[in-house]
């Protein structure tokens, strides 16, 4: 199906569409009516970020299939756009489409910092590992401006509290100056995910996230400046990059990744119709052999959210990958010892005292 009124907006966007999410009354499906009018003077696709003030920043959560307890979101979707976000979905709550809107309506939290430290000042807090980024990713384009991601890293360093960060962002480069500080005192750790090898595929799977050899290169100055780096294949995708395995942790491991780990491709809710419109539109002569193959990783299905399986899947194809992937990391010396970032010191945290504020009367002892 062809999008006709979106022609000439979507250069650098992941989804095709803008289809309603799943709590809307009514649904919305853009058809070609016949006319062929010249859509070249539509405006382009704008990225808009609204601030968003909620009442706590640590999100806990249960899940059997996440090793930490607890995270931190800076942002509500997210503009790297890519197309396979298990996130996406989440946008249907604030009444926006899981599609576009996801990667072009923004929520940022400006006082995420102010609320970590009142969150962590409270009497019997009890630290645990924080992990950045478990949703959307904490170093997308905006936090360049924002730098709210920052921020909260100033706030748990001078907490003395663990953290790991995952993204696919180089810009996670600009704040070593507060992560091999924290790293050599073993409380940080960063996780970078890598999908492909292959820019063109990269290009229209993730459209405004960093290449793959700007991420490469992260890990290396992660790792030069003693920052565990553990890289994340993921998502295996069926037929379209689940071939690439190997080559990318080869790829990562030579650059000093100590870590490895892999998510087989997640489409629950809405993202089933979501990734079906992009296969059709950029892979149509693949389009049904992955579908067909990734159903033969969840039971006939195109998702299945059971625990313990849906990060990676199950059946002939779904072992093979993880065969695959334990042969490789033995014999690249990844994952010998037990992940950095979930062995971390959690008895250095402390509460500092409160800054002064201007005017007030220093204290002599």
């Amino acid at each position: 199906m062809d999008y006709p009124e979106l022609a000439g907006r979507l250069k650098g966007r992941g989804a095709v569409t803008n289809r309603s999410g799943r709590f809307e009354p009514e649904s919305r499906e853009a058809v070609d009516d016949g006319w062929d009018l010249d859509d070249a003077d539509l405006p382009p696709l704008r990225t808009t970020v609204t601030l968003e003030r909620p009442k706590t920043i640590i999100t806990r959560n249960t899940s059997p299939d996440i090793p930490y307890d607890r995270s931190i979101n800076p942002y509500r979707g997210c503009e790297h756009g890519c197309v396979y976000c298990y996130a996406r979905p989440s946008h249907a709550y604030l009444g926006l489409s899981p599609g576009l809107d996801f990667e072009s309506r923004l929520f940022a939290k400006p006082e995420a910092a102010k609320l970590l430290e009142r969150e962590l000042s409270k009497p019997g807090y009890e630290p645990q590992v924080i992990n950045i980024g478990s949703n959307t990713d904490p170093y997308q384009p905006i936090e360049r401006r924002h730098k709210i991601t920052r921020q909260v890293l100033e706030v748990l360093s001078r907490f003395n509290h663990p953290v790991s960060v995952i993204t696919k962002s180089d810009l996670i480069c600009r704040d070593i100056d507060i992560l091999a500080p924290m790293a050599a005192r073993g409380l940080a750790a960063v996780a970078v995910s890598l999908t492909t090898l292959d820019p063109k595929l990269a290009r229209t799977l993730e459209p405004r996230a960093p290449r793959p050899d700007k991420r490469l290169a992260a890990i290396r100055t992660l790792s030069n400046a003693g920052v565990p780096v553990t890289v994340m294949a993921a998502p295996m995708i069926p037929v379209l990059n689940d071939a690439e395995l190997e080559r990318i942790l080869e790829a990562a491991a030579e650059a000093g990744a100590t870590g490895a780990g892999y998510i087989l491709l997640r489409l629950p809710l809405e993202l089933k119709e979501l990734f079906t419109e992009w296969l059709r539109t950029h892979v149509p002569d693949m389009a049904d052999h992955v579908l067909n193959q990734v159903r033969e990783t969840r039971g006939g299905g195109l998702y299945d959210s059971e625990f313990k399986t849906r990060m990676k899947g199950t059946g002939q194809r779904a072992e093979l990958l993880a065969q695959r992937f334990d042969l490789a990391c033995k014999r690249l010396n990844l994952n010998k010892e037990r992940p950095q970032e979930f062995g971390m010191d959690r008895s250095q945290f402390r509460v500092p005292p409160p800054e002064p504020k201007s005017g007030d009367q220093l204290r002599l002892f």
